[in-house]
């Protein structure tokens, strides 16, 4: 984590509104923190307020605050930053404290926060708190509950935290470009009782999409959803970090939606229960057990569970196109076509052509073919058993027996005990059965005199 000390002495004391000065001054800022690091970092316990249970963002960092006359104030810097999506690849994107999404606010029901906002942008901005109850004028909506901040300017935003829940913060000025290039953040409010929905790991993240051209840095904003790089907290797998607990643990997962498609979340190995949503936690009564859920455009979910099953538990969007990286949507389904009788030909007119895709799509992940720089595979990553096949939305749960109580470090492979693993099956003795094979085509032609309905297809990607 880096300093920011001494931000506004480079920025000037022009950085500051008028608006600003008259309340709280100037040199009452709190101090602008940023992370340089894409990690997932410690949970940060809080140094002074009420006693909370702090929170785990995947791959990103909780805010730290300071305490001025019983208000919590924070620091939030709108810029332009750098975001490794995966080792292999970087993107042009615009976040906050030198991340995107931006730092996780945590502060207890009944706070009353005060939050900073610079732009550092090269255009004007705003934040809206999404899910929060809060008077009219903070909430962020430029042109109807405020002007926008201007580039270069500080605004205060200052409330108090209501209720307890699940909540994000984004621009509602310029809202597509803004999101598209990354602007985002999760804000986590706590319980007054720590000992209310007490959890042992609680880890938050967004979902979140860019479509950013192979070889390129910076995402096309205009793009309605025909999005090709799919992430966690803007992390692909195998950038994505495993969340990490212990045996018996019970676990929540916070999840918010940012992106243009709703997205069922599914979990293996465990059955889980939705404990709380944007509009707060869910009734006991109405909780029922699942292994995935759907969150829409702009929805929170949080999950729980109890981790009672050792190993290495796949945690992933179940839209399988979203568990790729960089898609190419115009690329032909070659699946039994054959190529080689014209591969000579092939590269005489483009050199180095590789077949590929005539038996599926497996074989791309141990191709070992060049790509444009700055640019991912579509599936990547591997396992103790090979090539994983994935990409984007895609991580794991690790469970593992004997954890500290704050130990997040990745504890590499699961071993499996002797005989949990499938193997092959290599008994000679005994004939392989025959297969049951379908209807030949002709026989399912059909008849004279029937009627054969017509199915139209969708020709574009609408319905991501």
């Amino acid at each position: 984590m880096v300093s920011r000390r001494d931000f506004f002495r480079n920025a000037g004391v022009a950085a500051v509104s008028t608006a600003v000065v008259s309340r709280v001054g100037a040199a009452s800022l709190p101090e602008a923190v940023i992370m340089e690091s894409a990690a997932t970092q410690a949970p940060l316990a809080p140094p002074n307020g009420r006693p909370y249970n702090p929170v785990v963002t995947l791959n990103g960092w909780t805010l730290p605050w300071r305490m001025k006359d019983g208000v919590k104030e924070f620091h939030l810097v709108a810029e332009p930053v750098v975001r490794e999506i995966a080792p292999g690849m970087k993107a042009n994107l615009w976040g906050y404290n030198g991340q995107s999404p931006g730092p996780t606010i945590e502060v207890v029901e009944g706070d009353r926060v005060r939050i900073f906002v610079t732009n550092k942008l090269p255009e004007h901005t705003s934040i809206h708190w999404h899910g929060q109850r809060l008077p009219n004028g903070m909430d962020g909506v430029t042109g109807i509950t405020q002007p926008a901040i201007p580039v270069g300017k500080t605004f205060v935003y200052e409330f108090v935290a209501r209720r307890p829940g699940t909540f994000m913060y984004h621009p509602h000025a310029d809202e597509m470009t803004q999101m598209a290039m990354g602007m985002m953040g999760f804000w986590v409010t706590h319980p007054k009782n720590p000992a209310f929905q007490k959890v042992d790991r609680d880890f938050c993240f967004l979902l979140n999409a860019f479509d950013i051209d192979p070889g390129s840095f910076t995402p096309k904003v205009n793009t309605m959803l025909d999005f090709n790089l799919w992430t966690f907290n803007s992390r692909a797998f195998p950038g994505i970090d495993p969340m990490v607990v212990g045996l018996n643990d019970k676990v929540r997962i916070r999840v918010g939606n940012l992106t243009m498609t709703n997205h069922p979340v599914h979990l293996h190995g465990h059955e889980f229960v939705v404990t709380g949503t944007d509009g707060g936690w869910t009734p006991p009564a109405s909780r029922w057990p699942e292994v995935t859920t759907d969150i829409a455009v702009g929805q929170m979910r949080a999950i729980e569970f109890v981790a009672n099953e050792p190993g290495d538990w796949a945690f992933h969007c179940h839209k399988s196109h979203h568990t790729m990286n960089a898609m190419g949507h115009d690329v032909p389904t070659l699946i039994g076509v054959e190529q080689r009788d014209v591969l000579g030909k092939i590269n005489k007119l483009v050199p180095d052509y590789m077949i590929m895709g005539d038996k599926g799509m497996a074989d791309m992940g141990e191709m070992e073919m060049p790509l444009p720089d700055n640019t991912l595979p579509m599936m990547t990553g591997t396992g103790p058993f090979g090539g994983v096949g994935m990409g984007g939305m895609f991580t794991t749960v690790k469970v593992r027996k004997g954890l500290a109580r704050n130990d997040y470090k990745d504890p590499g492979w699961y071993k499996h005990p002797a005989g949990t693993v499938a193997y092959e099956w290599k008994d000679g003795t005994a004939a392989l059965p025959e297969p049951v094979r379908a209807p030949e085509t002709r026989a399912m032609a059909a008849k004279p005199g029937e009627k054969v309905l017509k199915v139209v297809k969708p020709v574009n990607h609408s319905g991501h």
